[in-house]
């Protein structure tokens, strides 16, 4: 039977190959096929089918019993960095920032719970998590996870909060969905986010909006610091005028260009 959410032309096969690709990451860069399947949620007959095929397209290498991913799969996001402009678009605009006050910043966008980094720029060189492209972390745990939460319709962000399961990465996670709550409506509020030690210990954060031709935000831009060597209220009065401003800015270049802003939907 179809899920509720899902269209009658829905193809559940491809759905599997993704959910395939998906499930290996650095915790998990070679599984076997029974792994891969439990992790997935697949019977083992229907992991295989995906791996066989994934493998005949040169997405998924294998030694022995052990699968793997190949190269060929960083094509999939290589479209929609081109078609973002993202080295032309955000990543001037980051090094900007970083230029101005140091540490690191980046652009990420709300895939359900998660957020997901399309962009980063860094000086920083500790071992924390990793902003890199394509990252995906907890949207709770995250000053920009919360602007984009607080960007939602209010009956998008209720069903958001139904589906989200936040977890404690440090002894400062808010994991409350009360609190979690309060804290998105204060970002919607003042139009910014900070948060200090919450992803990881040693993270402090100040994020704001970036809205596309209609208003509506689509993605987030952030400063990050050490946490002990700078506050949130610091980078408020340091850094938000100089994110606001680059915010702006990706903001114009969104609406501008029609294919841009259908890129940021």
């Amino acid at each position: 039977m179809e899920a509720p959410d899902r269209p009658a032309e829905f193809v559940e096969a491809l759905a599997k190959g993704i959910a395939v690709l998906e499930c290996f990451d650095a915790g998990h860069p070679d599984m076997t096929l029974s792994e891969i399947a439990r992790r997935v949620g697949l019977t083992p007959a229907a992991a295989r089918r995906s791996l066989i095929t994934l493998s005949a397209l040169g997405y998924v290498g294998q030694q022995g019993k052990r699968f793997h991913l190949r190269p060929k799969v960083m094509t999939l996001g290589s479209g929609f960095y081109f078609a973002a402009r993202i080295d032309e678009l955000l990543l001037p605009e980051l090094r900007q920032i970083v230029e101005a006050h140091g540490d690191a910043a980046s652009v990420a966008m709300l895939d359900g719970t998660d957020v997901i980094y399309i962009a980063h720029h860094s000086t920083q060189r500790a071992r924390r998590a990793s902003a890199t492209l394509g990252a995906r972390y907890p949207a709770h745990a995250t000053s920009l996870g919360r602007v984009l939460l607080a960007g939602l319709p209010d009956d998008q962000l209720d069903r958001t909060f139904q589906t989200m399961t936040p977890v404690e990465l440090t002894s400062r996670t808010v994991t409350s969905k009360e609190e979690l709550h309060r804290l998105v409506w204060k970002a919607r509020d003042l139009g910014y986010a900070t948060t200090v030690d919450q992803l990881d210990y040693g993270i402090t954060a100040l994020a704001v909006p970036i809205r596309n031709a209609e208003g509506r935000v689509v993605a987030a831009l952030n400063s990050s610091g050490y946490s002990g060597m700078v506050t949130p209220d610091e980078m408020v009065a340091r850094r938000l005028p100089d994110l606001r401003a680059a915010a702006n800015r990706i903001s114009a270049a969104i609406a501008r260009v029609p294919a841009l802003n259908a890129v940021f939907e």
